[in-house]
């Protein structure tokens, strides 16, 4: 049992879906797996394993923010062995060419953190999806009827409420789509143990317009991205 999962060997699928809140963690596993498991309740982070058209999968909460995911990312990775990570979770739109709902598939995130500066020693590692993750998933959400999808660059910030918001704009110059709080961290982390990942997010908030989802939409409403994830994690 590892320190934060606590699920025993071979309770965890190799392929995770790890969204940032695990009560959307409970309504995947309820609304898209058959046969679903709980195997952690640990300090409120949900995780559950089933199946999705017969093969195995599991569906694992993460928390927010870079530090809260890396805990768990690098506990799967370590002590469950697993091989594809793919983050459904919400983002804010930094253009207006993204509207609320549109479905963002990172192909790269930047990051304002200081945690891929102190493990490089001060150089910008720039941490990039798998590709075989993001070409099925571009395929799934081009296949899925009502998604208007987009692939780019994301934004991994440490704050949620920016004390200096003006900072977002040079990169929305630079073809920066969203912003959300995980992304830099889990593509990191699966470089470092030769892992696969993916982060798809539903825009829940728009920064230019102001436009936003309510918590209970965020919750239980962003289905078109799940269908998305496993469709590429499991094709």
């Amino acid at each position: 049992m590892s320190t934060h999962i606590g699920a025993a060997p071979g309770d965890i699928a190799p392929v995770v879906l790890m969204p940032g809140d695990p009560l959307r963690a409970k309504w995947i596993a309820e609304t898209f797996l058959d046969d679903a498991q709980c195997y952690t309740e640990v300090r409120g982070m949900y995780g559950y394993t089933g199946t999705w058209h017969g093969q195995r999968v599991s569906v694992q909460g993460s928390g927010m923010g870079q530090p809260s995911l890396a805990i768990y990312v690098n506990e799967l990775f370590t002590d469950y062995d697993v091989e594809s990570v793919i983050r459904v979770g919400s983002c804010g739109a930094l253009t207006e060419k993204v509207a609320v709902r549109d479905v963002v598939l990172a192909s790269g995130a930047c990051t304002d953190s200081s945690m891929n500066q102190l493990r490089f020693g001060g150089l910008d590692y720039a941490p990039v999806a798998d590709f075989g993750l993001l070409s099925r998933a571009y395929a799934a959400a081009q296949a899925t009827d009502g998604v208007t999808s987009h692939v780019g660059l994301i934004i991994s910030s440490d704050s949620f409420y920016s004390p200096r918001p003006e900072l977002m704009l040079p990169m929305t110059d630079h073809g920066v789509l969203a912003v959300e709080m995980e992304a830099s961290a889990l593509y990191t982390l699966a470089a470092a143990y030769d892992r696969k990942a993916l982060v798809v997010c539903t825009v829940s908030d728009h920064i230019v317009t102001g436009e936003q989802t309510t918590s209970a939409e965020r919750e239980q409403t962003f289905d078109a991205m799940v269908h998305i994830a496993l469709s590429a994690a499991l094709a």
